[in-house]
């Protein structure tokens, strides 16, 4: 990976949190603390960093996690390889499982058009006010807690997806989620693109935060009764339109297995750098 673009990417991972978390400096590392209760960036901010001002010791990841401790947040830290690359082993040594997630980059000039979408479905950003929206902030829920068994789709395969969908909707709407949400989405800070049953349905979702002409996209998920359709393919390149129209230049993305990797190359993504994090922290979805 070429420098410039490790930097870029650096800084955004040093900056997008801000727009919704105060940071608390403990040596050379730095600690983002939420601003206020309701839906987080990414399953954070509650997550550490390298500040890259000098190596990191165990005496500042100690109080690190004494304050996570305090603030009752999970014991997160994430940060690019690349840039700290004796920081894993002073992680482990104080007991955390630390995991690999690669990166992939769209190269600026690299065209994605849009995907194609089955009969009736269509693709929208959404709206603050959205209907959409508590089902698309449920529908990762879903998409990630399990995997539909191989060569088995269409609504047959999870008839209660639907009905498992709408009260995940209620629930997050009746807990703030859906309401904590709105002003993120209607300030520019966050993007979420899904594509729509005829109905109105959510059957696939995905997501942006921009910064600095900078974004990681994730939380592309499908629900599981909807998969094998080209769906998350369409959402990404939903995705990127949209960043792209919005002044974004740089687009990455994280991923966790190869048949994922496969599925972003074929649309243009390249690997680059790699980013480390602690093993059952909360996902970035």
């Amino acid at each position: 990976m070429s420098d410039p673009l490790r930097d870029r990417i650096e800084r955004y991972y040093a900056t997008v949190p801000l727009l919704f978390a105060d940071a608390e400096d403990f040596g050379s590392l730095r600690l983002f603390v939420r601003k206020e209760p309701g839906a987080p960036y990414y399953g954070g901010p509650s997550h550490a960093q390298p500040t890259g001002a000098a190596s990191v010791d165990a005496a500042d990841i100690a109080r690190v996690r004494a304050r996570q401790r305090e603030l009752g947040v999970p014991q997160a830290f994430e940060w690019l390889a690349e840039s700290a690359p004796a920081l894993r082993a002073e992680i482990e040594a104080a007991g955390l499982l630390v995991l690999r997630r690669p990166l992939m980059v769209l190269p600026p000039p690299h065209p994605l058009p849009p995907q194609p979408l089955p009969d009736g479905v269509t693709l929208r950003a959404l709206t603050a006010d959205d209907p959409a929206l508590p089902a698309a902030l449920a529908l990762p829920r879903l998409a990630f807690a399990e995997e539909s068994p191989a060569g088995e789709t269409g609504a047959a395969a999870h008839p209660s997806d639907r009905a498992r969908l709408s009260r995940l909707a209620e629930a997050l709407t009746a807990d703030g989620t859906v309401a904590a949400v709105r002003p993120t989405i209607r300030a520019g800070h966050k993007t979420l693109v899904a594509a729509l049953a005829p109905d109105g349905t959510p059957l696939a979702t995905g997501h942006y935060h921009p910064s600095n002409a900078t974004t990681e996209i994730g939380g592309i998920g499908t629900l599981p009764s909807a998969r094998r359709q080209g769906l998350a393919a369409a959402v990404t390149a939903g995705l990127v339109a949209h960043a792209r129209a919005h002044g974004v230049e740089t687009v990455f993305l994280a991923y966790a297995r190869e048949s994922v990797a496969r599925l972003y190359a074929r649309l243009g993504f390249r690997p680059t750098a790699t980013t480390l994090l602690i093993a059952d922290q909360p996902a970035r979805s």
